[in-house]
């Protein structure tokens, strides 16, 4: 059973990967605009871990920030991206690897104390936390904080 789920999982990144910008807002259900198919192109494109509105913008500077923040929300209502609270103060975000239903199963993130970039660890379960009695998860977001391979690697050749 866990097996055939998997294989559910990847066929449904796999889609969701291989479509176009413009096929992915649709399937969405969001409404297909120039500026919309931009954005999700340059965070298709630059971003393969978390990222901020700064760097979006950094990234586009010739959208404006409102437009930009916008459409982050339109794709984070539409799970295509997820937000992350990784207590840096900026709410970060990450495209979600999955068919678009839902937001990405509960993962945990890791935010580099170096170079401070946060990384979706899609492969590591949130893990279970018993509850009190008559207590009841909706939500958890689960952050490690530590040294990401690339800063390890240059930390232990100092």
């Amino acid at each position: 059973m866990k097996n055939r789920l998997n294989t559910t999982i990847a066929a449904a990144i796999m889609k969701t990967e291989l479509l176009s910008a413009e096929a992915l807002l649709e399937h969405a259900g969001i409404r297909v605009t120039a500026v919309r198919i931009l954005i999700l192109k340059a965070i298709r494109r630059d971003f393969q871990n978390a990222f901020s509105l700064a760097d979006l913008e950094a990234s586009l500077p010739s959208v404006d920030r409102s437009t930009l923040f916008r459409t982050l929300t339109t794709l984070t209502e539409a799970h295509l991206l997820h937000e992350i609270d990784d207590g840096t103060g900026a709410q970060k975000y990450c495209l979600c690897h999955h068919d678009g239903t839902q937001h990405c199963p509960g993962h945990v993130h890791l935010t580099c104390i170096r170079c401070h970039r946060t990384y979706c660890l899609t492969s590591v379960e949130i893990p279970s936390v018993p509850l009190p009695e008559g207590f009841q998860a909706e939500h958890a977001e689960y952050v490690v904080k530590g040294l990401c391979a690339e800063c390890l690697t240059a930390a232990q050749n100092e």
